[in-house]
């Protein structure tokens, strides 16, 4: 929620400048950075008011308070095995439990890597760093390279093997001339140390602050002597999100899988259902996952291989640019309204690949995710009608496609 209330001034922002250049408007917008995150505080504060309430009116108890598992055990009349919930002295039997403790950000064994900052620093800035170097490459890094290279830092992102690895190269490439244009991205670098006033890397001296996005650890420390915990300190659970612990369950980011929120509900209801008594297995077969910049670039993951089809002969790959629309209509003339690449198995019909940068792209793709998961084919999309206007090519190569499929 922070980074998309970020990029939402971010955005504001972009447009602003762009208008001024056009001569649209006579003034650009002047950033309060404490007044942003003041703001951004208080819209969190009240979602997470109106959480609470709609989870006791379910019927839901919130307890809060440092809780920790009693090894003492209960045994019960079908074998299963239960225990108990201490928090703040006070114990909460229970017959199944559900451990969803989340993640931390990553701290990498680099001397004085303690002294960096994190995405949990983000709202306690000051004023917006005049030099930004960030440890990552991942989402994390890309999302906060492109807020405060917007809000005017000079932003490094140091990079020690390549940068988004996992994303398309064509939709990449796009990312960092289009939408990162003023993001410095340093592959294959080493970082040495870090103090308070920059970084030693094997490219030499990096000053400014230094801002950690070296992915997440798990919060399992809870669960460490009850239930099996793996090399990266997740907790190991099935695809019924059942851990070694007859009556432990877990989800969300302390098992490790997919860091993001509706994985996690998913893993969560499926982790609930099972505690229930009603069978629910956990699907990771294909995943619908973006980044938060200017345009969202979003785009398909399979669990299970690199290719949500993977075969022996070689799909067709078909690219167009971004429709002008909503969002993206006064980036015409710059020529900078997203792009999508799709791919598709002829012989089948299979749709095989599917990454997008635009305005609506964060809509379309999980939509899309569940009609390949129930079997659809490029001829199906032969008669599909979209909204108007929509910035969203994903439906104009579809329909290309049909024509083939």
């Amino acid at each position: 929620m922070v980074v998309c209330g970020l990029n939402d001034v971010v955005m504001f922002h972009e447009d602003s400048k762009r208008f001024k250049e056009m001569g649209i408007t006579s003034g650009e917008s002047q950033i309060d950075y404490s007044k942003v995150t003041q703001g951004i505080k208080e819209v969190t504060g009240k979602i997470e008011h109106v959480l609470k309430y709609e989870t006791r009116e379910s019927g839901a108890e919130i307890v809060q308070g440092e809780a920790k598992i009693i090894g003492r055990e209960v045994g019960s009349e079908d074998g299963e095995i239960g225990g108990i919930v201490e928090v703040d002295g006070v114990d909460y039997p229970y017959d199944k439990l559900i451990i969803a403790t989340g993640s931390r950000p990553s701290i990498p064994p680099i001397p004085g890597a303690e002294t960096a900052l994190t995405y949990k620093d983000v709202l306690d800035f000051k004023e917006v760093p005049e030099n930004l170097n960030i440890i990552g490459s991942g989402v994390i890094a890309t999302e906060f390279a492109g807020i405060f290279s917007s809000l005017g830092s000079k932003v490094k992102v140091l990079c020690r093997n390549q940068f988004l690895s996992n994303i398309d190269p064509e939709i990449k490439n796009y990312a960092l001339k289009n939408l990162l244009e003023g993001v410095e991205v340093i592959e294959n670098v080493q970082v040495d140390e870090i103090t308070d006033n920059g970084a030693s890397t094997s490219n030499g001296p990096m000053d400014g602050v230094v801002f950690l996005a070296t992915g997440m650890t798990p919060n399992s420390e809870i669960a460490s002597k009850l239930v099996e915990i793996g090399p990266k300190r997740e907790i190991i659970v099935n695809n019924h999100m059942k851990t070694s612990a007859p009556s432990i369950y877990s989800a969300g980011d302390v098992v490790g899988t997919v860091g993001n929120t509706p994985v996690a509900r998913m893993e969560g209801m499926v982790a609930a259902r099972n505690a229930c008594g009603i069978s629910a297995t956990m699907d990771y077969s294909l995943i619908a996952q973006s980044i938060t910049l200017y345009y969202p670039i979003s785009f398909l993951v399979s669990q299970k291989s690199s290719k949500i089809n993977s075969k022996e002969h070689e799909d067709l790959n078909v690219r167009i640019r971004g429709s002008g629309g909503p969002g993206s209509f006064w980036n015409v003339l710059d020529g900078n309204t997203g792009f999508t690449k799709m791919s598709a198995d002829l012989e089948t019909g299979n749709i095989t690949g599917a990454s997008s940068i635009s305005p609506s792209s964060r809509t379309s793709m999980p939509y899309l995710a569940k009609m390949i998961k129930d079997g659809y084919k490029t001829s199906d999309f032969d008669d599909f009608i979209e909204t108007h206007p929509s910035t969203d090519a994903i439906y104009k190569l579809l329909h290309f496609l049909a024509k083939y499929g």
